[in-house]
């Protein structure tokens, strides 16, 4: 795995993701977690409102949104009309599971504003598809808050506080690692999630050593 900090978004990473790679495909030639990788893209995209459609035109390029993907994608829709039903991942069928976990895949692209148009426009034709875009939503918001406590150590600041803080920022983030640290010691937070911000911040769940330090 590649241990080498990286100040975010890390610029050859982007330029992979604008010529066309996937979050995947970036983390898999890195060798990081493909979280990693997504929250170096979620800052990215916020500081160039053209990134996305760059990397839009160049996966286009590089899949030519391939019959392959396009059959599969009307391999899943015509299952769910079949089946009156969305598949289900925990199914004992394996080609249920894994059409279940495609369309999972979609959820997220389409809560990080990521996915194909092409996609997006074929499953139109099943709108419950995105059922579980909440769940989606709160994956892309717990990645763009990581983004943000990211930068905001790089910035030099010691860990947020969710109280006596000096900025709303800083209690925003404060707030949000507190609830992280609280789910680690009940043992609510999901392993992957803590892998990466042990990953990405770590010393995350000690925290600030006792008293405030000195202002400069």
């Amino acid at each position: 795995m590649d241990r080498r900090l990286r100040r975010a978004p890390d610029a050859e990473w982007v330029l992979m993701f604008r010529l066309g790679l996937s979050r995947k495909r970036i983390a898999e030639l890195v060798r990081v977690h493909p979280a990693v990788v997504g929250y170096h893209l979620v800052i990215a995209r916020r500081r160039d409102l053209e990134l996305e459609a760059a990397h839009q035109a160049a996966a286009g390029a590089i899949t030519g949104r391939s019959p392959r993907s396009l059959a599969r994608m009307e391999e899943v829709i015509a299952w769910i009309a079949a089946e009156s039903r969305l598949p289900r991942g925990h199914s004992e069928n394996r080609g249920e599971r894994s059409m279940a976990r495609w369309l999972s895949e979609r959820r997220r692209e389409a809560a990080e504003g990521t996915l194909d148009p092409a996609y997006r426009d074929g499953l139109a034709r099943v709108p419950e598809w995105a059922d579980n875009h909440r769940a989606a939503a709160d994956e892309a918001r717990w990645h763009h808050r990581l983004a943000q406590l990211v930068d905001f150590r790089h910035e030099g600041h010691d860990w947020p506080r969710h109280h006596d803080y000096d900025s709303e920022r800083e209690h925003t983030l404060g707030v949000w690692i507190h609830q992280q640290r609280y789910k680690r010691r009940r043992g609510d937070l999901d392993p992957a999630r803590i892998r990466l911000l042990d990953e990405s911040v770590p010393g995350w769940q000690a925290g600030r050593t006792r008293g405030r330090p000195p202002r400069r």
